[in-house]
């Protein structure tokens, strides 16, 4: 079985954005065309420590090179103050001939790329009425919405004005200094919002990627035209959602666990607010320009085929270069290698 460790998965998919791109795209268009088996997430939660979690997401990805595995990721969000991620993840991919599990990939920047170029996708699918993104707010200054930056400026190229908002002042002007450090050259400024309210209202693209548990952020400080990549899920009031275009990744993965999407079908007794999903947009040759007057709401729950797509890549590129470390004796012997 192959083993693919964190350092490797992140010096494979390094400088590959556009690669990471067009995996998720494939594995959005392939979902859309339903050559995909998507069971419901799992959700671990411990009787005493609301705060964390475990998630389980099952996923076959069909396509040329079918794949079939899982990715196991915990959330932990107490990590943060002990110097660790919030996040880790390990992803098993299953050999489609056999089902034996034929390699285990570090998931947590495949989880955190797969989220963000997730995010810059649909930035392009759901382009602004004049064309051009100029700014972006950002709000949560974490893995995740570093990532969702790093992914925006290949699709958005012409964003020069970035603002940031944690409610940790400390993190924001970490947040700022190291995006004006890595990402903000070629004239990019990088500012901190002091509140939420002001990042939503400086740029007409905005993206939340919050450790929230509930809503707190009802969009009426956003401005007209404005499309928030709602990331993290849990950030925004029914009343936000309902008064948005919503586009969704999968209505009956998103409308669960308390998402604010869940909750806003929990109000209105049905899913007749969700407009459209990403997979229908990328089918489109040429998206038309979001809504110039009202909100646009893109709520990811994030599919496991995602995962699925970016740990082949890594896979396909870890074995071309000889990278990774193969265990033998996991498995009860086989006379026949294994492959996917």
């Amino acid at each position: 079985m192959l083993t693919i460790g964190n350092g490797d998965v992140r010096r494979l998919l390094d400088g590959r954005e556009r690669e990471v791109l067009n995996a998720v795209r494939e594995a959005y268009l392939l979902h859309a065309a339903e050559d995909t088996s998507l069971p419901h997430s799992v959700f671990l939660r411990f009787p005493d420590d609301p705060g964390n979690r475990i998630i389980g997401l099952p996923a076959y990805l069909g396509g040329a090179e079918p794949l079939a595995g899982m990715k196991w990721i915990a959330s932990f969000p107490g990590n943060v103050a002990e110097g660790l991620e919030r996040a880790s993840a390990a992803i098993i991919v299953n050999s489609m001939r056999t089902g034996r599990p034929v390699a285990l990939v570090e998931g947590s920047t495949i989880s955190a790329r797969r989220t963000a170029a997730s995010a810059a996708l649909a930035a392009a699918a759901l382009p602004s009425g004049d064309g051009r993104e100029t700014g972006v707010s950002l709000i949560g200054c974490g893995v995740i919405n570093f990532e969702v930056l790093r992914f925006l400026l290949v699709v958005r190229p012409e964003i020069t004005d970035i603002t940031v908002h944690d409610l940790d002042a400390r993190r924001a002007a970490d947040f700022r200094d190291r995006c004006s450090a890595e990402l903000a050259g070629d004239g990019r400024v990088v500012r901190v919002a002091e509140s939420a309210g002001a990042a939503l209202s400086a740029h007409r693209l905005v993206s939340l990627a919050t450790t929230a548990t509930v809503p707190h952020l009802d969009l009426d400080a956003c401005l007209p035209g404005t499309l928030v990549l709602h990331v993290s899920l849990r950030d925004v009031t029914v009343e936000g959602v309902l008064d948005a275009v919503n586009v969704v990744d999968d209505p009956d993965h998103v409308c669960r666990a308390a998402t604010s999407v869940h909750l806003a079908e929990t109000r209105v007794g049905s899913r007749s607010f969700i407009d459209t999903t990403l997979g229908e947009l990328l089918r489109d040759a040429e998206p038309g320009p979001r809504d110039p007057a009202r909100t646009t709401l893109f709520s990811p729950f994030g599919l496991g085929v995602l995962d699925l797509a970016l740990a082949g890549l890594v896979m396909r590129e870890a074995r071309a270069a000889g990278v990774g470390q193969e265990i033998s004796g996991f498995l009860p012997e086989s006379r026949v290698a294994e492959t996917v």
